[in-house]
């Protein structure tokens, strides 16, 4: 509970309801007189305390106000009625929240009083429970930013204080470096996710596509469950960043951050005593600043954070002595043969280290432009990158350096946006948002083959990590993502009216996405998994099987050995999605509010593929052929994505301290593209007829050639 009194009674409740994929926030409110009645016709008033910005509401005739559109901050807010002597308070707004304020005016004239309470910094280890909405979420502010402990300075890793979210591991290797927020227990890459109301989405993965800087994000809010309909995409939660803007003041900071080895505890499973302690480091440099460009107009911020870090592997003393016996069979010649083509495939001699550095030099800048072109309409406009690279990445506790690679990324955004009051009752948001990915992983080494042995099976994963080669993974196929592009402009446009107890809001938004591609490693693979280990086979050399070609037979039935010829792993689409929504929010009472909308999302070419659609995939035409029947055809764009929304927030009584909420919906999810990658190269290029595979099963005839072999 939050209470002001100046000349007059104020009481904020400072209960919030969330608002979706809005950067911005709302403060809502009842006017009234010392014995309850409702005030109308009162004049609102919400300043920035940091800028020239500034908002008008006017109550309805039940007293109730509401103002749209605010940048988060600290605002002054002033409300005047006739007959009544002026109140004013000092407010913090919250992204994508909306503020809830109770405002007792005094009779003019009355003896005045002046009372002014303190209240705690805005963070998310104080706020007080939500009872206007029927959302679960909760909003990390620049106080949490600032005073909590980062690990890894990764801004996210808070988001693990709002209930009903835990840190999970990336699902995919070339995204170890960004954090995954898990929800209800999910995968952590069905969120959607939105910075300064542009899209920041990976969309071949999933999850988080660009890093920023803890010092350059004002405050983010994140919501566990969508009773909205202005968020679209997800059946899990998302998440709402705002980035620092500049003010009235100069301001800025620089800081230094510093770890090493010495302050680090030993880990004595993999680096046990008395071997040197595993060698790291890492050193951060941040520096900001912020200010008016021309005082009440324009203002800038900009930050730049650099990220040098040297980690290592190292290897324990058990597995460096199976190391020492993958090398002894090299160095006998058991690791040498020759492909179905005759080139010789092999090694003669493996290098052994003790450790395996692991540097990582990451560079995150931005910087934003905010002009104020008039009282009705306000612009900005926010560009930044993040660039890092990580040499022998992929490198785990018992694979050797072979298997890793030198992975790159460059994420590049640019966020334009405008907000026009139409009238004290309209506000119009427009958004602007470009971001491009170009992403490398250049393998250490080129061998055609990879051998996995038991000990290399570690808690990451059941299945195993090659212990030496070029394959990271314990696969047939070699599913190594050596390229990622991916090229996406949002349009988006939202309209609210705000006036008393409904809050209409609609808008539209559009994403071209020109580019969507990239390459998995196409060369050809032998992958051989051994049921034991490699001191077993470097006494029992007889015991021990590499053939390229696969065709020699093995002296255990137990080792398995899959050959995979070379073939096109390159993949490339243009994809468009569409979202169309309608909400309001009614305010039923002072205790209960209602949620409803409807929402509609579809995709265009999301399953085609260098301009091909599926209907040519030679697996369906395989099926076809055969008179097998397949549900709907091929796989095609959904245009049936209706979701209506329905959600309510109920506080019971006097109370602010119990909520009953609950909301029901239809919803629908986003494709993650490397679930679809096989697909979208089997049409790379275009396929032949397929008559009936079963009379020419070789596939021998080339007019037969669009079957499927085999």
């Amino acid at each position: 509970m939050c209470a002001i009194l100046v000349s007059s009674l104020w009481t904020g409740s400072c209960a919030v309801l969330l608002q979706a994929q809005n950067p911005r926030g709302t403060l809502r409110g009842e006017v009234q007189d010392a014995t309850g009645g409702r005030i109308a016709g009162a004049k609102v008033v919400a300043r920035s305390q940091t800028s020239s910005l500034s908002r008008e509401a006017t109550s309805n005739e039940r007293g109730e106000f509401r103002v749209e559109g605010l940048l988060p901050g600290a605002y002054h807010v002033t409300v005047t009625a006739q007959s009544f002597a002026e109140a004013s308070a000092d407010v913090d707004v919250v992204v994508s929240m909306v503020r809830d304020l109770t405002v007792t005016l005094k009779p003019a004239g009355a003896p005045e009083s002046v009372n002014v309470e303190g209240k705690a910094a805005s963070s998310i280890t104080s706020e007080t429970i939500d009872t206007a909405s029927a959302v679960h979420q909760g909003a990390v502010t620049m106080h949490d930013l600032e005073t909590i402990p980062l690990a890894n300075r990764s801004f996210a890793n808070i988001a693990y204080l709002v209930a009903g979210t835990e840190p999970v591991e990336p699902s995919d290797p070339t995204k170890a470096r960004i954090t995954a927020v898990s929800f209800g227990g999910s995968s952590g890459l069905n969120v959607e996710l939105s910075v300064d109301g542009g899209d920041n989405s990976d969309d071949y993965i999933g999850g988080f596509l660009q890093n920023f800087s803890p010092d350059a994000i004002q405050e983010f809010a994140v919501r566990t469950s969508q009773e909205d309909s202005d968020t679209g995409r997800t059946v899990g939660g998302s998440v709402v960043i705002t980035t620092k803007h500049g003010t009235n003041n100069w301001h800025g900071s620089a800081a230094f951050y510093e770890r090493a080895s010495a302050l680090n505890a030993r880990y004595p499973i993999d680096n046990p005593t008395p071997e040197p302690k595993q060698p790291f480091s890492r050193q951060n440099y941040v520096a900001t600043l912020g200010g008016p460009l021309k005082r009440d107009k324009a203002w800038i911020f900009a930050s730049f954070e650099a990220v040098h870090e040297n980690a290592s592997i190292s290897y324990s003393p058990a597995t460096l002595a199976q190391f020492q016996a993958v090398a002894a069979l090299a160095s006998a010649g058991l690791i040498e043969g020759v492909n179905s083509e005759g080139q010789p495939v092999g090694v003669q001699s493996i290098a052994v280290p003790n450790h395996v550095a692991v540097p990582f030099h990451d560079y995150m800048s931005s910087i934003r432009l905010d002009w104020a072109q008039s009282a009705r309409s306000q612009w900005f406009l926010r560009g930044s990158n993040d660039n890092y690279t990580t040499r022998n990445d992929l490198v785990q506790q018992a694979t050797l350096p072979s298997t890793g690679a030198t992975s790159g990324s460059n994420y590049l955004n640019l966020v334009i946006g405008n907000q026009f009051t139409f009238s004290p009752a309209w506000l119009g948001s427009f958004t602007f948002d470009a971001s491009g990915l170009h992403h490398t992983e250049a393998r250490n080494a080129n061998y055609d083959f990879a051998l996995a042995f038991p000990f290399s099976a570690t808690f990451h994963t059941i299945s195993g990590f090659e212990t030496f080669g070029d394959n990271q993974f314990a696969t047939p196929i070699t599913a190594f993502p050596v390229l990622r592009k991916q090229q996406k402009y949002q349009f988006r446009y939202d309209a609210s009216h705000a006036s008393g107890r409904h809050a209409p809001k609609l808008g539209i938004g559009w994403i071209h996405e020109p580019v969507l591609s990239g390459a998995l490693s196409s060369n050809a693979e032998t992958l051989i998994t051994y049921p034991d280990n490699p001191d077993f086979y470097a006494a029992n050399p007889g015991q021990f099987y590499f053939d390229p070609t696969c065709q020699a037979p093995a002296p255990d039935p137990a080792i398995g050995c899959t050959a995979t010829s070379a073939a096109s792993g390159r993949f490339s689409q243009n994809v468009q999605r569409l979202g169309l929504y309608a909400q309001d929010s009614f305010r039923v009472s002072s205790h209960l509010t209602v949620n409803y909308g409807l929402r509609y999302d579809t995709t265009f070419g999301l399953l085609n593929a260098s301009g091909r659609s599926q209907l040519q995939n030679p697996a369906y035409l395989t099926l076809k052929a055969l008179g097998i029947p397949s549900l709907n055809g091929a796989p095609h764009d959904y245009r049936r994505q209706f979701g209506p929304r329905l959600g309510i927030a109920y506080s019971p009584g006097k109370s602010e301290e119990t909520v009953l909420r609950a909301g029901i919906g239809l919803y629908y999810n986003d494709l993650a593209q490397n679930g679809w990658v096989s697909a979208f190269q089997a049409v790379n290029s275009a396929s032949g007829p397929c008559t009936n595979p079963v009379s020419d099963p070789t596939l021998q005839n080339p007019d037969n050639a669009g079957c499927l072999p085999g």
